[in-house]
C-alpha cells in the first residue's frame, strides 16, 4: 500500500476530531464578522454573542452549521496532508528532510487543491446556515435541506461562492502553517532528523503556526465570510466586497472576529497536527509501507 494511503486516512480522522471540539469559536468568529457595522451591530463582543446565542437558541445554538463542518472536515484534511505528502516527497532529501522553501511551496498546493474540492463548498453552506439563523424566520431545518434549497435557488454556483478569496486564503493558511510547521520541526531535530517529537511539542509547534496564519490573512478571511454570506449579492467582486468593507467601515473591519479565530485555529492547528503524527504512526503499524 502507498505511503501516502495512512497520511490520507490520518490526516481524515485529525480533522474530522478536531471540528468538534473547535467548532463553537468557529461560530462566534462568523457571527461577528457577519455582524455589520451599518445594520447596526447586534453584538458587542464574543461574550456578547455566546450570550445572545444561548439565550435565543440554547447551547445547541453555537453548533448550527456543524454538520457541514464535520461532513467537509474529514476529506478536506485528507486531502491537506495527502496533496502535501505527494508534493514533498520527491522534493525531501535522503534522510527525509524538506526544506523550508519547499514546505511553503508544498503547503500552498495542499491549500489551493482543499479549497477548490472541499473547502469552497462547505464552507459557504457553513456560513449561509450561520447567517440564516439571524434572520427572524432560518429557512434551512438542516445540513440537506440547506444543501437542497441553497441549489435550488443558485445552482451548484451558490456553494461556490467566494471561490477567489477562499483559494487565497486557503492557499496562504496552509502555506504559512506547514512553513513555520516545517521551519520549527527542522529547528529541534537539528542533525538528528530521526529524532521523535513529543506530542506537547508538536502541539506547541502547531499553536505557533496557527497564530502565524491568523495574523497574516485574516482580511481575506473576513472578505470570504462576506461573499459567502445570504447578502453576497450586495458584492461585484472580491476586490469590490474588500473596497466597501474599507470605504464603509473602516481597515479595523478586517480584523473582525481575529481573537476567536485566533483561539480556535491555534487549538485546531495543535490538535490536527498532533493527532496526525499518533494516527500516522498506528496507521503505519496496520499497514506497513517499508
Amino acid at each position: 500500500m502507498s505511503s501516502t494511503t495512512p497520511r490520507l486516512r490520518s490526516g481524515g480522522i485529525a480533522g474530522g476530531i478536531e471540528i468538534c471540539i473547535t467548532f463553537p469559536t468557529e461560530y462566534v468568529k462568523t457571527q461577528l464578522q457577519l455582524d455589520e457595522r451599518a445594520n447596526p451591530p447586534r453584538y458587542r463582543g464574543i461574550g456578547d454573542c455566546v450570550k445572545l446565542t444561548v439565550q435565543d437558541h440554547g447551547l445547541r445554538g453555537l453548533y448550527r452549521g456543524l454538520s457541514s463542518l464535520v461532513y467537509g472536515s474529514i476529506p478536506k484534511s485528507g486531502v491537506r496532508f495527502g496533496t502535501f505528502e505527494v508534493l514533498s516527497n520527491p522534493m525531501r532529501d535522503a534522510t527525509g528532510r524538506l526544506d523550508n522553501k519547499g514546505s511553503l511551496l508544498c503547503g500552498l498546493g495542499a491549500g489551493i487543491a482543499e479549497a477548490v474540492l472541499i473547502v469552497c463548498p462547505m464552507e459557504t453552506v457553513k456560513v449561509k446556515f450561520i447567517h440564516d439563523q439571524c434572520s427572524l424566520r432560518p429557512r434551512y431545518r438542516g445540513f440537506f435541506h440547506g444543501v437542497r434549497e441553497i441549489i435550488r435557488d443558485q445552482g451548484v454556483r451558490g456553494t461556490y461562492q467566494g471561490l477567489t478569496a477562499t483559494l487565497l486564503k486557503q492557499g496562504s493558511n496552509q502555506a504559512i502553517r506547514f512553513y513555520v510547521m516545517n521551519l520549527l520541526r527542522n529547528w529541534y531535530k537539528g542533525d538528528d532528523p530521526s529524532r521523535d517529537m513529543h506530542p506537547l511539542v508538536t502541539a506547541m509547534f502547531g499553536a505557533t503556526a496557527g497564530a502565524a496564519s491568523v495574523f497574516g490573512n485574516t482580511p481575506l478571511d473576513v472578505v470570504k465570510t462576506r461573499m459567502q454570506g445570504l447578502e453576497a449579492h450586495r458584492y461585484k467582486s472580491t476586490l469590490d466586497c474588500a473596497f466597501q468593507i474599507l470605504k464603509n467601515e473602516g481597515p479595523q473591519a478586517f480584523y473582525k472576529g481575529t481573537v476567536p479565530r485566533l483561539g480556535r485555529v491555534c487549538l485546531d492547528v495543535a490538535i490536527v497536527f498532533v493527532l496526525y503524527e499518533e494516527v500516522v504512526k498506528l496507521l503505519n503499524n496496520v499497514w506497513r509501507t517499508d
